[in-house]
């Protein structure tokens, strides 16, 4: 069997892997044997350029140093000052410096150097995410001809935002030197496309059109999930029972309505408190029946927008507790600080109402934990954003528009009060879904369709440093159907578009 490549932003910590994907990719290395490569961690103003490996957690882990300056760039720059906001409609906090985009190439050629060494015939690749777009042609660059495969785990941005990233032509054709591109959702895959068909409109009126051909990758759909199974023991463990307990001492009866959020601008938690405070404001009845719990770890604190964000939480929060509060009684609650799983997993159990509402997101695990977290018997109720990936497949939930805070306190509202009959065919469904698009499964599928990516065969040099063209059997010849595709089904470039390519 062929060996796994996997390469991220950064590889697994040496204490043991809790997290669902890392659990997932590290079951998949020990079935094809294979390494995991990424950054360090580490600094070095002259870094080697060959990896070093070790074995972390039963992985194999190859790493590399990068320079301050170069991570700075590549990292807190162009990944998350442009590339972040910009994927997630928030164009009003990109703060764009022409020379991130120079320490972003620069730190994809470095990983591609790094890697060239190691990269057998029949290795198979799998990057992960916006930091490493262009890994793939600095791979083909190096003549690496094997299969390679891309994973976007953020929203992809609509063609306006994507208009408004430099270099995003570059970025674009980066793509296509993969052979398989996955999204999160098919809104994804349609603003892909979307793009392509504004370069057609732009060709049939008479312009000039930015000509990127992804005939030769196959764009498809894979919804990541968790492990709702383990969570599902992992509520029931002691450690989650002591949560569970000490919470609901202190509850004394009150439901719970639960945010678990890192803190960043795109999960939308000053929008949630003001919807929280429309609640108690418009249901004085709940005031001393509910208290609601909001975790936000801070992330990229030295990042200004995320510090703007800290500040305007504070407030909000500070605000509703100012105005409701009583003696004996306290609204809300606000930890800055994580928790482990099994923590995690009871005050999912606990929680009446789980708010999963931001303002964008590739997926959003939380809404799987929870689910997976409920006891079968008196579940608790999802209120999830409709700008979530997890709605294209949890339709059982309470979806809501996260900008409108009446819209959202009402579904809190009528979350809390919920017969128990509906509760339990809610979270079924929505238990069902979550089975479906478990983290084993998605790793499964993605590989399988990596797997079958139609790479071009050795010596075929017609591009050189790139695989031939490909045209895998499952592409049609005629625009296919209305309507959105079921998961998992192949949903490639529309071959509608390819005219924008012709002469």
């Amino acid at each position: 069997m062929s060996r796994l490549i996997i390469v991220s932003n950064r590889t697994p910590g040496k204490s043991p892997a809790a997290g669902g994907l890392a659990v997932a990719l590290k079951k998949a290395l020990s079935t094809r044997d294979g390494f995991w490569f990424g950054w360090s961690g580490s600094f070095s103003e002259n870094p080697e350029k060959k990896a070093r490996f070790e074995t972390i957690d039963g992985l194999k882990i190859g790493q590399i140093d990068l320079t301050r300056a170069d991570h700075a760039a590549y990292y807190a720059g162009f990944s998350n000052s442009i590339l972040w906001p910009a994927f997630h409609l928030r164009l009003d906090l990109t703060d764009i410096q022409s020379h991130w985009y120079e320490g972003y190439r620069r730190v994809n050629a470095q990983f591609a150097d790094a890697l060239v060494a190691e990269i057998e015939p029949g290795d198979v690749i799998w990057v992960h995410d916006y930091h490493l777009i262009p890994l793939a042609t600095e791979l083909r660059r190096r003549n690496i001809r094997n299969r390679i495969g891309f994973y976007l785990h953020i929203p992809f941005p609509t063609p306006d935002a994507l208009n408004a990233i430099p270099h995003h032509e570059d970025l674009l054709k980066d793509l296509t030197a993969y052979d398989l591109v996955g999204f999160q959702a098919q809104r994804d895959l349609v603003a892909f496309n979307e793009f392509i068909a504004h370069e057609l409109m732009v060709k049939e009126t008479g312009g000039q059109p930015f000509v990127v051909d992804p005939s030769s990758t196959v764009l498809d759909v894979f919804p990541i999930g968790s492990d709702p199974g383990a969570f599902a023991k992992l509520g029931k463990s002691p450690a989650a029972q002591k949560m569970y307990n000490r919470v609901a001492r202190g509850l004394n009866g009150r439901a719970l309505i639960l945010g678990v959020d890192r803190l960043d601008y795109s999960k939308g938690l000053p929008q949630r408190i003001s919807a929280y405070e429309k609640l108690l404001e418009n249901n004085a009845n709940l005031r001393r029946t509910v208290h609601m719990i909001q975790i936000a770890p801070p992330s990229r604190d030295t990042i200004k927008e995320y510090q703007v964000i800290s500040d305007e939480l504070d407030s909000a929060v500070g605000r509703v507790i100012g105005k409701f509060s009583e003696p004996d009684w306290l609204p809300l609650t606000y930890v800055k600080r994580a928790y482990g799983q099994a923590s995690l997993a009871g005050l999912y159990r606990l929680a009446r109402v789980g708010l999963v509402t931001p303002l964008r997101d590739g997926m959003n695990l939380v809404a799987h934990e929870y689910v997976g977290s409920q006891d079968p018997e008196d579940p608790g109720v999802l209120v999830l954003s409709r700008f979530a990936g997890a709605a294209e497949i949890f339709h059982d939930a309470l979806i809501i528009n996260p900008f409108d805070t009446d819209e959202t306190a009402e579904a809190m509202r009528k979350a809390l009060v919920m017969p128990l009959k509906e509760r339990k065919q809610r979270w079924r469904s929505l238990m069902d879904a979550a089975l479906k698009h478990s983290v084993d499964n998605w790793a499964e599928s993605y590989l399988d369709a990596l797997m079958h990516s139609h790479a071009a065969a050795p010596g075929d040099e017609d591009l050189p440093g790139r695989p031939h063209p490909r045209t895998p059997a499952h592409r049609t010849a005629e625009r296919p159907p209305a309507g959105r595709a079921p998961f998992g089904s192949r949903m490639p470039f529309f071959p509608w578009l390819r005219s924008v390519f012709s002469s």
